[in-house]
């Protein structure tokens, strides 16, 4: 049977997460991380904190969080010693006419216990459900465009102009609450909303609700923020793009939809891991403060996140030597996008239909060679 550390070990080594991803993704610190995954519980100031991050820890594994729990209790008792007196202690074989008393007292015994067991659990499960205490953290933007985990009460510094406006996670329950300096703003999952943030007409802030967990305050929400003067959103109807260098190419018929119907192009991540050995390139699309072109060998087991807004165009020497996922709007998906030793120029990009509705797709890419 596993134990308590090795189960979340063994399921975050399946999931390849590094402990610096989850330090960020969970605001939990790595040594906390490290001393649940080898049960070294004493570093924690108490149980309620062990507790509360076990339980954060678990739900970001996607494991049983009340197994855990269990585990730990289990742990927990198996590590109470045995006085030392009662291993010296000689038994006594009792009179006889002890019996009789000693069932009446067993009785009255197990009577109490039971009264005793229903108040201390009663005590324990509200002692679980306090939450941890956790101090706000104030974020500052820089630049055009920020990805961060907020937790109720955290907040965020944004610069605009030679202005600095303040927004604040007010609230985490079906719904996402941010504050502003012109008022709450709502989203639920994969909504976004523009932000006037000097109420002069002209919104200078978008954000987007990439991840949450609706009713449960540990988890957090991961916000998008970005500036709108920085954002050109790709418009598939009349084809403009503004200023992007392009390889010469047309778009060929394979096409795959990878994220559907969504009101608005938000952020996405794309995550490459690299099988083998191979030449790749990246170009981030109509953003202007982002669009030069990246290039690089890559070996075998590295790894590369690439985020944009609107779009993003590869190039790789070998298709099969680079595994591809796309993340966005709390989705993530898998991508194949050729055979072994075939060189393929691709977009990752968001697209408007006929309704005013975007799609996130894969379009393959022909070059003039």
């Amino acid at each position: 049977m596993e134990s308590l550390g090795e189960k979340l070990k063994i399921a975050r080594t399946e999931k390849g997460l590094s402990f610096d991803q989850i330090c960020r993704d969970t605001n939990i610190s790595l040594r906390y991380l490290e001393a649940l995954e080898t049960e070294n519980f004493g570093v924690f100031p108490g149980e309620p904190y062990v507790l509360g991050f076990l339980k954060n820890y678990g739900a970001y594994l996607d494991l049983d969080v009340q197994k855990l729990i269990s585990l730990y209790r289990a742990l927990r008792i198996q590590e109470q010693p045995i006085p030392v007196e009662q291993l010296l202690k000689h038994r006594s074989k009792p009179p006889k006419f002890l019996l009789p008393a000693a069932v009446i007292l067993l009785a009255i015994g197990a009577v109490g216990f039971g009264i005793y067991y229903l108040i201390t659990n009663r005590q324990q499960k509200v002692i679980e459900n306090v939450p941890v205490t956790r101090t706000p953290t104030e974020y500052v933007m820089e630049g055009n465009f920020m990805e961060r985990r907020l937790y109720k009460n955290d907040s965020l510094l944004v610069p605009s102009g030679t202005d600095i406006y303040k927004l604040e996670l007010s609230n985490l329950g079906e719904v996402v609450t941010i504050n502003t300096p012109v008022g709450p703003v709502i989203l639920d999952l994969s909504q976004d909303a523009s932000v006037d943030l000097n109420n002069d007409g002209i919104p200078e802030l978008r954000i987007t609700v990439a991840d949450f967990a609706k009713n449960n305050t540990d988890m957090g929400a991961l916000l998008y923020f970005y500036m709108t003067d920085s954002v050109a959103l790709y418009d598939a109807a009349a084809g403009a793009e503004q200023d992007i260098p392009y390889i010469p190419n047309t778009v060929s018929s394979v096409s795959t939809t990878l994220i559907p119907s969504s009101p608005s192009a938000y952020p996405f991540t794309l995550q490459v891991n690299f099988q083998g050995y191979c030449m790749f390139r990246w170009e981030i699309l109509n953003e202007r403060d982002r669009r030069d072109k990246n290039q690089r060998y890559f070996q075998r087991a590295e790894d590369l996140n690439i985020q944009a807004q609107n779009g993003i165009r590869i190039w790789v020497s070998n298709a099969q030597a680079a595994k591809f996922q796309v993340i966005g709007g709390g989705r993530s998906v898998p991508v194949e996008i050729g055979t072994a030793g075939e060189v393929v120029v691709s977009d990752f990009r968001w697209v408007r239909d006929e309704d005013s509705r975007y799609r996130l797709v894969l379009i393959r890419l022909e070059t003039g060679s």
